[in-house]
């Protein structure tokens, strides 16, 4: 009797590729399931991304501030100021808050507005990434790495808030697609574009963009077509991009003097360069602090080796962290005898290079380092899941021990997915032990070899297997969708804890799940809160932390009817101690306020001659003093004493008082 067995790749044939699948990079030969299964990907990563998407209002409201301020002045906008009267910027460069601040000047102020270009970049990045990965490796590896990459916990989190990692992770994921497209044929235009991505990148984020430079520099060098004349010209030619796309608005700023522009939040002196190479540069890695922010890696445990499992990173990133690692060793080692522009073998340098550089960093580095972000990593662990499962699989064919190999990995992975679950034993309780039974099931039925018929039973194996991998984060993925964040220190999925001593009791100890917000406003609109009113309270307050992580003030409804009433000819409707309070009155008021102290009260600015010039000029009204978060401008008590002793209380808010400074105005 003689057996018919279908082949599971059906070719498209020539002319009949559907338009979709050309826009998506699918080759005439794939098999037809490829264009429909990458669409899936793209569709998960849109539901991932955009439902339920105003759940947080406005996030991170210090972020939500600059970009109502960059809506309602160029000038705000281009220097990423907290206000639109240009007092205090924000203490990143202002790329991502540009992107923020069209949005809200196109479509007005709302949680919708400012989220949703955060939610496109995560699904664009998704995009990019497969197309990458399918350049270099295949398609199924592609697939397999939009999957692992749109379901990593912190993407969920990064790219459904307003924090500038999501520009970032898509300048930098699209950066790589154009050295991929370089390595291909050598041009050196790809070369411009992705040395300019990332540019881009530090516009974004400062130094954290230039950890791929040395990974995307090697890969290029040994990868290149080309003489070696040629790649040292195409790096000469990158590094120039790199500077020009990196510095023009940093010499801009630096060039205008500095009365004639905001202050430069998180610097100690209104400088850029004391910015980046201080507070946003060696201050992250070495912990020190600058602009009043202080050191310490106290946001996600203490630096070591394995930090990327303690309680406050695990969950976000560590799912497929062992794999991704042993997929770089594998694929190299296996591609060492290939020749020098071999795709895969610059693929796995290129991916591998980018965790390494990442792990490497975010593990040891003892300065201010939140779990977020680890999202940048993401892309990098689906690339290399992907190319590393495909690899064992093509190994099994070949050799048992590929199979093998293939089926522990799967197992491994088991394990270290249970013994997260088991740091939050409330949070799905079992789905860590249904998942290692799954990948020992179907780790067994690939490990063994499998001829004919039988391997449609392997690959349906396989696939199960890998499904139950991705049930984990998953449903981080689902419980992040559900909630509402708010603050500085926003961290996805359920609480976890390494208190239980069991399986999860590894990589240091603490908790992670800060950020989480109780009450929020269902229609859309920023975080509600609770106060009263009576004939001596206009408003509650609660400062933000020392540590920035705060929403800011509970803004009542009365303190900020009051304030935009009385505002009079002033250009700042209140003065007070922090940006995220400051960002909470603007947001509800839409006029300026002057955040003194920057981002969290321990900036010098304004000084106390500057804040009576102001007073004394009519430009400021009121000032909300005390309350939380200490004293405006470092903590000194000068500004506070002088409103004191020369305001007059027009009400207690919360903690502090707010004083009216009018009668002092002299102009």
């Amino acid at each position: 009797m003689t057996t018919i067995v279908r082949p599971l790749r059906r070719p498209f044939a020539g002319r009949s590729l559907p338009t979709l699948g050309r826009l998506l990079g699918v080759r005439a030969d794939e098999a037809t399931w490829i264009v429909p299964a990458t669409l899936s990907v793209l569709v998960l990563a849109a539901v991932l991304y955009v439902v339920n998407l105003t759940v947080s209002g406005y996030a991170n409201t210090y972020y939500s501030a600059a970009a109502l301020a960059g809506s309602q002045s160029w000038s705000a906008w281009f220097f990423g100021s907290i206000d639109a009267a240009n007092f205090i910027t924000i203490d990143k460069p202002p790329l991502g808050t540009m992107l923020l601040g069209l949005s809200v000047r196109l479509f007005g102020l709302s949680s919708w507005s400012i989220l949703l270009p955060q939610a496109l970049a995560g699904v664009v990045m998704v995009g990019v990434l497969m197309a990458t990965v399918r350049r270099s490796f295949g398609s199924v590896e592609a697939i397999i790495a939009g999957l692992v990459a749109a379901l990593t916990p912190a993407a969920v989190l990064i790219f459904r808030y307003d924090n500038p990692d999501a520009l970032l992770t898509l300048l930098l994921v699209v950066a790589a697609y154009a050295l991929v497209r370089a390595l291909e044929g050598g041009r050196l235009r790809w070369v411009i574009l992705a040395a300019a991505l990332v540019g881009f990148g530090f516009l974004t984020k400062y130094l954290q963009a230039y950890l791929v430079l040395p990974v995307f520099a090697l890969t290029w060098a040994v990868a290149a077509p080309g003489s070696v004349r040629r790649r040292m010209a195409g790096l000469a030619v990158a590094l120039a991009t790199v500077v020009v796309a990196s510095g023009w608005w940093v010499a801009i700023v630096e060039l205008i003097p500095a009365v004639a522009r905001p202050y430069i939040g998180g610097s100690e002196t209104n400088s850029v360069i004391d910015l980046l190479l201080g507070y946003d540069g060696l201050g992250r890695i070495f912990g020190q602090g600058g602009g009043g922010g202080g050191g310490g890696g106290g946001f996600s445990g203490d630096p070591g080796i394995l930090r990327l499992f303690n309680a406050e990173f695990g969950g976000q990133v560590g799912w497929f962290l062992p794999l991704a690692a042993g997929s770089t060793i594998l694929g190299l080692w296996l591609r060492r005898h290939a020749p020098r522009t071999d795709a895969r073998r610059a693929g796995y340098l290129l991916w591998g290079g980018w965790l390494a550089v990442h792990a490497l960093v975010f593990s040891l580095m003892s300065g201010i380092i939140h779990t977020y972000y680890a999202v940048v990593m993401a892309p990098a662990i689906g690339a290399l899941v992907g190319a590393g499962v495909m690899e064992l699989w093509r190994l099994r064919a070949r050799t048992g021990w590929g199979g093998i190999v293939l089926g522990a990995a799967m197992v491994g992975s088991a394990i270290l997915a249970w013994a997260l679950l088991e740091r939050t034993p409330d949070f799905a309780p079992g789905l860590g032990v249904a998942i290692v039974a799954v990948a020992v099931a179907t780790g067994v039925a690939v490990a063994v070899p499998a001829r004919g018929a039988r391997r449609r039973g392997a690959v349906l194996a396989a696939g199960l297997g890998l499904g139950a991998l991705l049930v984990a984060p998953a449903a981080y993925a689902i419980d992040t969708m559900a909630t509402a964040y708010s603050g500085g220190d926003p961290s996805a999925g359920p609480t976890a804890t390494d208190s239980s001593g069991g399986p999860g009791a590894f990589g240091g100890g603490g908790t992670t799940g800060a950020g989480r917000t109780a009450v929020v406003d269902g229609t859309g609109g920023p975080p509600t809160t609770t106060g009263t009113t009576d004939g001596t309270t206009v408003g509650g307050s609660a400062a933000s932390s020392a540590a920035g992580g705060g929403q800011g003030a509970q803004v009542t409804s009365a303190l900020t009817e009051f304030l935009v009433a009385n505002q009079g000819g002033a250009t700042w409707i209140v003065a007070v101690s922090g940006a995220n309070e400051a960002g909470s009155i603007e947001l509800a008021t839409g006029l300026p306020v002057m955040a003194m102290g920057g981002f969290n009260g321990g900036d010098p600015a304004p000084t106390l001659a500057q804040l009576q010039a102001y007073v004394a000029s009519g430009q400021l009204r009121y000032a909300l003093i005390g309350g939380g978060g200490g004293g405006p401008s470092g903590g000194s008590s000068a500004i506070s004493d002088w409103v004191s002793a020369n305001g007059t209380v027009v009400s207690e808010v919360g903690n502090g008082s707010l004083y009216d400074l009018s009668a002092l105005a002299t102009g």
